[in-house]
Protein backbone atom coordinates (compact mmCIF):
# COMPACT_ATOMS: atom_id res chain seq x y z
CA UNK A 1 0.00 0.00 0.00
CA UNK A 2 1.22 3.58 -1.00
CA UNK A 3 2.86 5.20 2.04
CA UNK A 4 0.20 8.46 3.62
CA UNK A 5 1.82 11.44 4.13
CA UNK A 6 -0.01 13.37 6.96
CA UNK A 7 -0.20 17.17 7.06
CA UNK A 8 -0.45 17.41 10.77
CA UNK A 9 2.34 19.39 11.83
CA UNK A 10 3.46 18.97 15.36
CA UNK A 11 3.64 22.49 17.82
CA UNK A 12 6.93 23.26 18.25
CA UNK A 13 8.06 22.82 22.71
CA UNK A 14 8.47 26.31 23.95
CA UNK A 15 12.04 26.41 25.83
CA UNK A 16 12.19 25.85 29.18
CA UNK A 17 11.49 29.42 31.33
CA UNK A 18 13.98 31.16 32.61
CA UNK A 19 14.02 32.32 36.37
CA UNK A 20 16.11 35.42 35.65
CA UNK A 21 13.87 36.57 32.67
CA UNK A 22 10.78 36.07 34.71
CA UNK A 23 11.85 37.88 37.76
CA UNK A 24 13.24 40.85 35.30
CA UNK A 25 9.70 41.15 33.29
CA UNK A 26 8.17 40.88 36.69
CA UNK A 27 9.69 43.98 37.95
CA UNK A 28 9.06 45.72 35.05
CA UNK A 29 5.74 45.20 34.94
CA UNK A 30 5.77 46.59 38.19
CA UNK A 31 7.69 49.46 37.97
CA UNK A 32 5.05 50.42 34.68
CA UNK A 33 2.14 49.86 37.25
CA UNK A 34 3.68 52.23 39.34
CA UNK A 35 4.38 54.74 36.98
CA UNK A 36 1.01 54.93 35.93
CA UNK A 37 -0.64 55.04 39.40
CA UNK A 38 1.63 58.06 39.59
CA UNK A 39 0.42 59.95 36.67
CA UNK A 40 -3.14 58.92 37.18
CA UNK A 41 -2.74 60.57 40.71
CA UNK A 42 -0.95 63.66 39.64
CA UNK A 43 -3.64 64.13 37.18
CA UNK A 44 -6.57 63.79 39.88
CA UNK A 45 -7.64 66.94 41.47
CA UNK A 46 -6.18 67.98 44.69
CA UNK A 47 -8.54 67.21 47.50
CA UNK A 48 -8.85 70.39 49.49
CA UNK A 49 -8.13 70.32 53.04
CA UNK A 50 -10.47 72.09 55.75
CA UNK A 51 -8.07 74.82 57.10
CA UNK A 52 -7.05 75.03 60.56
CA UNK A 53 -8.69 76.21 63.19
CA UNK A 54 -7.93 78.75 66.41
CA UNK A 55 -7.78 77.60 69.66
CA UNK A 56 -11.22 78.76 71.38
CA UNK A 57 -12.68 78.05 74.38
CA UNK A 58 -16.11 77.26 73.46
CA UNK A 59 -17.88 75.09 70.69
CA UNK A 60 -20.37 74.14 68.51
CA UNK A 61 -23.86 73.85 70.12
CA UNK A 62 -22.69 76.19 73.45
CA UNK A 63 -25.41 78.58 74.32
CA UNK A 64 -25.80 80.70 77.39
CA UNK A 65 -28.76 82.04 78.64
CA UNK A 66 -28.81 85.73 81.37
CA UNK A 67 -31.52 87.64 83.06
CA UNK A 68 -31.15 90.80 81.86
CA UNK A 69 -31.98 94.30 84.57
CA UNK A 70 -32.33 97.89 83.56
CA UNK A 71 -31.63 98.67 86.74
CA UNK A 72 -33.98 97.27 89.41
CA UNK A 73 -36.81 96.50 86.97
CA UNK A 74 -36.26 92.98 85.32
CA UNK A 75 -35.69 92.96 81.69
CA UNK A 76 -36.53 89.95 80.28
CA UNK A 77 -33.62 87.15 78.49
CA UNK A 78 -30.73 87.24 76.53
CA UNK A 79 -29.09 84.08 74.96
CA UNK A 80 -25.59 83.78 73.71
CA UNK A 81 -25.43 80.93 71.44
CA UNK A 82 -22.84 78.95 68.69
CA UNK A 83 -25.17 77.54 66.02
CA UNK A 84 -22.66 76.17 64.05
CA UNK A 85 -19.92 76.53 61.15
CA UNK A 86 -21.11 77.84 57.71
CA UNK A 87 -19.01 78.89 54.97
CA UNK A 88 -18.88 82.52 53.54
CA UNK A 89 -17.39 83.52 50.24
CA UNK A 90 -15.54 80.09 50.31
CA UNK A 91 -14.35 80.53 54.29
CA UNK A 92 -15.27 78.36 57.20
CA UNK A 93 -16.85 80.59 60.18
CA UNK A 94 -18.69 80.12 63.41
CA UNK A 95 -22.19 81.40 63.68
CA UNK A 96 -22.34 82.57 66.61
CA UNK A 97 -25.78 84.89 67.78
CA UNK A 98 -26.96 87.07 70.73
CA UNK A 99 -30.56 87.86 71.51
CA UNK A 100 -32.28 89.77 73.90
CA UNK A 101 -36.37 89.82 74.55
CA UNK A 102 -37.69 91.43 76.97
CA UNK A 103 -37.91 95.32 78.26
CA UNK A 104 -39.86 97.09 80.57
CA UNK A 105 -43.65 98.74 81.13
CA UNK A 106 -44.37 100.61 77.53
CA UNK A 107 -40.76 99.55 76.19
CA UNK A 108 -40.11 96.10 74.61
CA UNK A 109 -36.47 94.74 73.36
CA UNK A 110 -36.77 92.22 70.69
CA UNK A 111 -32.86 92.82 69.04
CA UNK A 112 -30.73 90.10 67.10
CA UNK A 113 -27.35 90.11 66.56
CA UNK A 114 -25.90 87.82 64.26
CA UNK A 115 -22.23 87.28 63.40
CA UNK A 116 -20.17 84.90 61.25
CA UNK A 117 -16.02 84.64 62.29
CA UNK A 118 -13.68 82.93 60.80
CA UNK A 119 -12.59 79.62 62.23
CA UNK A 120 -8.95 80.43 61.71
CA UNK A 121 -8.12 83.77 62.27
CA UNK A 122 -11.89 84.50 64.51
CA UNK A 123 -11.62 87.92 61.99
CA UNK A 124 -15.56 88.77 61.20
CA UNK A 125 -16.74 88.25 58.14
CA UNK A 126 -20.55 88.95 58.17
CA UNK A 127 -22.84 90.74 60.70
CA UNK A 128 -26.40 91.28 60.45
CA UNK A 129 -27.92 93.58 63.07
CA UNK A 130 -31.88 93.05 63.58
CA UNK A 131 -33.21 95.78 66.10
CA UNK A 132 -36.66 96.18 67.45
CA UNK A 133 -37.15 98.23 70.03
CA UNK A 134 -40.01 100.04 71.00
CA UNK A 135 -41.51 102.35 67.87
CA UNK A 136 -37.83 101.51 66.54
CA UNK A 137 -37.05 98.76 63.77
CA UNK A 138 -34.00 98.48 62.06
CA UNK A 139 -32.48 95.64 59.63
CA UNK A 140 -29.02 96.08 59.11
CA UNK A 141 -26.16 93.64 57.02
CA UNK A 142 -22.51 94.08 57.10
CA UNK A 143 -20.29 92.00 54.63
CA UNK A 144 -16.64 92.21 55.98
CA UNK A 145 -14.05 91.63 54.15
CA UNK A 146 -10.81 91.09 56.01
CA UNK A 147 -8.48 90.54 53.35
CA UNK A 148 -9.27 93.98 51.87
CA UNK A 149 -9.97 95.71 54.78
CA UNK A 150 -13.03 96.71 53.85
CA UNK A 151 -16.68 96.27 54.54
CA UNK A 152 -19.96 96.88 53.04
CA UNK A 153 -23.37 98.02 54.56
CA UNK A 154 -26.26 96.93 52.90
CA UNK A 155 -25.23 96.61 49.65
CA UNK A 156 -23.98 100.10 49.71
CA UNK A 157 -20.46 101.00 48.46
CA UNK A 158 -17.24 99.37 50.15
CA UNK A 159 -15.86 101.16 53.09
CA UNK A 160 -12.09 101.18 54.37
CA UNK A 161 -12.10 98.47 57.73
CA UNK A 162 -9.27 96.18 59.41
CA UNK A 163 -7.34 94.09 58.60
CA UNK A 164 -8.36 91.56 61.47
CA UNK A 165 -11.69 92.95 62.36
CA UNK A 166 -14.35 92.19 64.98
CA UNK A 167 -18.14 92.87 65.25
CA UNK A 168 -20.43 93.59 68.21
CA UNK A 169 -22.22 90.14 67.85
CA UNK A 170 -18.21 88.58 67.71
CA UNK A 171 -16.72 90.77 70.37
CA UNK A 172 -17.19 88.59 73.77
CA UNK A 173 -15.95 85.38 71.93
CA UNK A 174 -13.07 87.00 71.10
CA UNK A 175 -12.46 88.55 74.50
CA UNK A 176 -12.73 85.20 75.84
CA UNK A 177 -10.21 83.72 73.55
CA UNK A 178 -7.89 86.44 74.40
CA UNK A 179 -7.90 85.45 78.26
CA UNK A 180 -7.47 88.61 79.84
CA UNK A 181 -5.43 88.63 82.83
CA UNK A 182 -5.49 90.88 85.62
CA UNK A 183 -3.18 94.15 85.52
CA UNK A 184 -3.27 93.54 81.55
CA UNK A 185 -4.35 95.72 79.26
CA UNK A 186 -4.17 95.17 75.06
CA UNK A 187 -4.80 97.98 72.85
CA UNK A 188 -5.88 96.53 69.41
CA UNK A 189 -7.50 98.88 66.55
CA UNK A 190 -9.67 95.80 65.07
CA UNK A 191 -13.38 96.95 65.31
CA UNK A 192 -14.76 97.14 61.81
CA UNK A 193 -15.60 100.42 61.97
CA UNK A 194 -11.58 101.89 61.68
CA UNK A 195 -13.09 105.02 63.58
CA UNK A 196 -14.46 103.60 66.40
CA UNK A 197 -11.21 102.31 67.28
CA UNK A 198 -8.97 101.81 69.78
CA UNK A 199 -10.32 98.49 71.22
CA UNK A 200 -9.40 98.30 74.73
CA UNK A 201 -9.11 95.30 76.94
CA UNK A 202 -8.27 95.68 80.48
CA UNK A 203 -7.88 92.96 83.40
CA UNK A 204 -9.17 95.07 86.66
CA UNK A 205 -9.41 92.51 89.40
CA UNK A 206 -10.31 89.22 90.51
CA UNK A 207 -13.61 88.22 91.91
CA UNK A 208 -15.95 85.69 93.08
CA UNK A 209 -19.51 85.74 91.80
CA UNK A 210 -22.74 83.66 92.52
CA UNK A 211 -25.51 84.21 89.78
CA UNK A 212 -27.78 81.77 88.80
CA UNK A 213 -25.75 79.36 87.05
CA UNK A 214 -23.63 79.14 89.99
CA UNK A 215 -20.32 79.98 91.94
CA UNK A 216 -17.28 81.03 89.73
CA UNK A 217 -14.02 82.23 90.86
CA UNK A 218 -13.37 84.94 87.60
CA UNK A 219 -11.03 87.83 86.15
CA UNK A 220 -13.02 91.34 86.08
CA UNK A 221 -12.40 92.71 82.26
CA UNK A 222 -13.09 96.17 81.01
CA UNK A 223 -13.61 96.08 77.62
CA UNK A 224 -14.07 99.46 75.82
CA UNK A 225 -14.67 100.48 72.21
CA UNK A 226 -15.81 103.93 70.69
CA UNK A 227 -19.53 102.87 69.83
CA UNK A 228 -22.86 104.05 71.08
CA UNK A 229 -23.45 99.85 72.08
CA UNK A 230 -23.18 98.14 75.62
CA UNK A 231 -19.38 98.71 75.33
CA UNK A 232 -19.23 102.35 75.11
CA UNK A 233 -16.45 104.29 76.75
CA UNK A 234 -18.45 106.11 78.61
CA UNK A 235 -20.60 102.62 79.59
CA UNK A 236 -17.86 101.59 81.62
CA UNK A 237 -19.12 97.99 81.28
CA UNK A 238 -17.21 95.48 82.72
CA UNK A 239 -17.32 91.48 82.06
CA UNK A 240 -16.63 89.03 84.78
CA UNK A 241 -15.11 85.84 82.63
CA UNK A 242 -15.22 82.62 84.60
CA UNK A 243 -11.45 81.44 85.05
CA UNK A 244 -11.67 78.03 84.00
CA UNK A 245 -10.83 76.64 80.59
CA UNK A 246 -14.17 77.71 79.04
CA UNK A 247 -14.04 81.39 80.18
CA UNK A 248 -17.47 82.21 80.67
CA UNK A 249 -19.01 85.68 80.79
CA UNK A 250 -21.11 85.16 83.54
CA UNK A 251 -21.48 88.59 84.55
CA UNK A 252 -21.66 91.91 82.66
CA UNK A 253 -22.40 95.18 83.94
CA UNK A 254 -22.76 98.75 81.89
CA UNK A 255 -24.94 101.83 81.34
CA UNK A 256 -26.64 101.56 78.38
CA UNK A 257 -29.06 104.25 76.88
CA UNK A 258 -29.67 106.05 80.16
CA UNK A 259 -29.73 102.54 82.18
CA UNK A 260 -27.32 100.56 84.19
CA UNK A 261 -28.08 97.32 82.62
CA UNK A 262 -26.83 93.82 84.33
CA UNK A 263 -26.91 90.54 82.50
CA UNK A 264 -26.35 87.70 85.05
CA UNK A 265 -25.80 83.71 83.76
CA UNK A 266 -28.36 81.89 84.58
CA UNK A 267 -27.95 78.35 82.78
CA UNK A 268 -25.18 76.79 80.30
CA UNK A 269 -25.02 73.99 77.44
CA UNK A 270 -22.30 72.91 76.89
CA UNK A 271 -21.49 72.11 72.72
CA UNK A 272 -21.15 68.41 71.86
CA UNK A 273 -18.99 68.78 69.33
CA UNK A 274 -15.45 70.19 70.38
CA UNK A 275 -13.38 72.98 68.98
CA UNK A 276 -9.69 72.88 68.98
Amino acid sequence: MPRRISNTRTAATPPALNPARLRAGLVLAVLAALVVFAVRAEAQPAVMQDPPMAAVPFSVGEELVFHAKFGILSAGTARMRVDGIDTVRGRLAYHVTFSVDGGIPLFHVHDRYESWMDVETLSSLRHEQHVSEGRYHRNTTYEIMPDQAQYQKNGEAPQPSVANPLDDGSFIYAVRAAAIRVGETRTDDRYFMPDRNPVILSGLREDTVTVGAGTFATTVVRPTIKSRGIFSDGGEAQVWFSNDDRRLPVLLKTHFSHFSLTLSLTSVTYGNVASR
